[in-house]
């Protein structure tokens, strides 16, 4: 098994990532080679100084970088030599299994979608966020902003998606699905949600349990919560401002730490043929660690299959 890292994306690279991919080697019981992407004399005196295993790791040098505000598309055809680009092309030619990176999103989105393409049937790839639950349980919403206006038929394979995601990474065995609206009863709510609900009403391949409301993301009412992605991405980052605001008046308990993206590393592009993790630009160590270690279990899951599987 082999990872590629982008070394490249984020605030703090590549010192962090570096750090990252150092901590997983040293944690991992069966770690996966790693090929780190990047300008190759700066990552040779990070590997000294660390002292990270080399048999561990492969480098393969990119000259360009895909800053954080440059527009997507163009600057993957005016920048080949980027550790995005060439990340990406590594995926597609089959000499990385999984790619991951803490740079340009719009970039990561473009190159998982025109690289290695969507899995067939699937109408449009998402991506996911962790919900910590009350409780202590996880859950998972989706779409979290790669579509912020969405069909009917996209929410129904969204719920299948994010169903084989927490059944596979999260261990829920049944997961219980719902549908983010303005009210519990069926028939409530805007055009997309009254066409939505009786699609996953009817889907066999999936635990539907009715409409969610804004009060029930942090419940235990469902595991998989579906949602057009503008909606999503405003529930991310509410959930995300928990966490500043506890950091920031000095408010210790173990329920809001669990708000702390680092403990989750990066979104997964779901829907894509192989994995593709997309980190938060303020990533440290912990968080890059933490995306690799969700690449390989993806791998070993063979997550993407089974969401082929279930979409047929």
């Amino acid at each position: 098994m082999t990872i590629g890292l982008d070394m490249m994306g984020g605030d703090f690279a590549p010192l962090e990532a570096m750090k990252g991919a150092l901590h997983y080697l040293q944690e991992a019981d069966h770690p996966a080679t790693l090929v780190l992407v990047g300008d190759e004399p700066t990552l040779d005196e990070l590997i000294s100084e660390y002292k990270v295993p080399e048999d561990k790791i492969k480098l393969v040098h990119a000259e360009q970088v895909i800053d954080m505000h440059e527009h997507p598309t163009k600057a993957l055809k005016e920048k080949p030599k980027s550790s995005i680009a060439i990340g990406f092309h590594l995926l597609a030619s089959g000499n990385i299994d999984a790619f991951i990176s803490a740079g340009n999103t719009g970039a990561m989105l473009v190159g998982a979608l025109f690289s290695i393409k969507a899995l067939e049937g699937v109408l449009r790839p998402t991506i996911s966020t962790i919900i910590p639950k009350e409780n202590g349980g996880t859950g998972l919403l989706l779409d979290v902003g790669l579509n912020a206006d969405c069909k009917p038929e996209q929410l129904n394979q969204f719920a299948v998606m994010g169903s084989v995601f927490a059944q596979t990474i999260l261990g829920i065995e049944n997961p219980k699905v719902g549908l983010m609206n303005v009210g519990e009863e069926e028939g409530k709510g805007n055009l997309l949600c009254q066409a939505t609900y009786p699609l996953l009403k009817e889907n066999k391949h999936i635990n539907f349990v009715g409409n969610l409301e804004g009060r029930d993301v942090f419940l235990d009412k469902a595991d998989v919560m579906v949602c057009e992605g503008f909606t999503g991405n405003i529930i991310l980052k509410l959930a995300e401002s928990l966490y500043d605001i506890t950091q920031r008046k000095k408010i210790q308990h173990e329920y809001f730490d669990r708000f702390n993206f680092e403990n989750y590393g990066g979104t997964p592009v779901l829907g894509v043929n192989k994995p593709v993790i997309i980190g938060h630009g303020i990533s440290q160590a912990k968080s890059f660690k933490n995306m690799i270690v969700l690449a390989q279990k993806m791998i070993d899951k063979k997550v993407m299959q089974r969401m082929k599987e279930e979409l047929v």
